[in-house]
């Protein structure tokens, strides 16, 4: 805004920010980023760190909170800016919202995942007892900036994984991005995300499919910010991913481990007539087409029953299961049998 671009401009006190970046991408935009801070004249502390599944726990939030301490912000105005993944986004969002109650924090996410998921809402959180996000809370940013060209840098398995949540919302919600998924996707794959002159055919099919991406999601998530209702359609795909994804790692990444778990819930409405031999096979198409699995051998029937118990405990006892009910329709049900299920896994399995 003007006003803050004025008093930010005049103000005798230095500038000065508190990074924390995770160490791939500062390999790649450290030297950069220093270079923008420098041209400002901006005194800042760039701490990179390893965040991965593996590594996002409460010793890193203490090792950041004591960087954060070091270098002595004031939390009114010099946000702690976040300049990674999901995992760097969540670890960083964690850490700002328990530094004095709550330190301002910027997002500015470097993968297709965290560019249209955890860029959006305002949950954070760290693994705990081998549970995925066991720790965390609702602490939002004050902004974040979203650019699509750190895309670029990432490889081809991180696109395809971002795909993941991007197809979650368009099965959940929108057909059109369906539809743009099933027409693009290898195009999307191929040029990362990046506009490419001279293709008339996937005009702004990058664009188009952020955008609807993220809008969607945020439909869903600006009225239910704090989770007050646990009937949640973004919860597709995450019924049993959690488990299977810790159980797993890091043979999964996030976005793949959801897939698998929205591959299977797919058998599910289609063995419930909730949609078509034809919808469901157009859905297992289009996935196969992002180049996402379908399957995944460690997740087995005792691993689904013990995921979906544990389901229960977190929502108020009931399932609160969305499904698809057809190609970017979908509903909440608590009534799907044991028996279902277990007859929808064998045909997945078989298949």
């Amino acid at each position: 805004e003007p006003q803050q671009l004025e008093l930010a401009t005049t103000s005798k006190r230095k500038l000065r920010r508190f990074i924390v970046i995770d160490e791939v991408v500062d390999k790649l935009y450290g030297s950069k980023i220093r270079e923008y801070f420098k041209e400002n004249n901006v005194q800042h502390k760039i701490l990179a760190l390893p965040t991965t599944e593996e590594t996002k726990s409460m010793d890193v939030v203490l090792n950041i909170l004591q960087e954060v301490q070091d270098f002595s912000i004031d939390r009114r105005t010099e946000p702690i800016i976040a300049i990674g993944g999901g995992v760097c986004l969540d670890i960083v969002g964690l850490a700002a919202s328990l530094y004095r109650r709550r330190t301002p924090y910027i997002r500015v996410p470097t993968t297709l995942l965290s560019y249209v998921d955890a860029s959006v809402g305002a949950k954070n959180g760290v693994n705990f007892l081998q549970c995925k996000n066991k720790l965390g809370g609702y602490t939002p940013p004050v902004a974040s900036f979203l650019d699509r060209s750190f895309i670029q840098s990432i490889p081809r398995r991180h696109i395809s994984n971002g795909l993941g949540e991007i197809l979650k919302m368009a099965l959940m919600k929108h057909k059109g991005l369906f539809d743009l998924l099933k027409t693009h996707g290898k195009y999307l794959l191929d040029t990362k995300f990046q506009a490419c002159s001279g293709s008339a055919d996937h005009t702004d099919a990058a664009l188009q499919t952020t955008r609807i991406a993220i809008e969607t999601m945020l439909e869903e998530l600006v009225p239910n910010l704090w989770e007050d209702d646990l009937d949640r359609l973004v919860d597709f795909g995450h019924l049993i991913s959690p488990e299977l994804e810790m159980r797993v790692l890091p043979s999964l990444m996030h976005g793949e481990a959801v897939n698998v778990d929205m591959a299977f819930m797919t058998y599910v409405a289609h063995t419930r007539g909730l949609i078509s031999t034809e919808e469901k096979e157009q859905i297992l198409q289009c996935m196969r087409g992002l180049e996402l699995p379908v399957w995944h051998s460690g997740c087995s029937w005792a691993l689904i029953k013990r995921a979906l118990r544990e389901r229960l405990k977190h929502s108020g006892g009931q399932p609160r299961m969305p499904l698809p009910t057809g190609l970017g329709v979908a509903e909440i049900f608590n009534d799907t049998s044991e028996e279902i299920l277990e007859r929808a896994y064998k045909l997945w399995v078989r298949d």
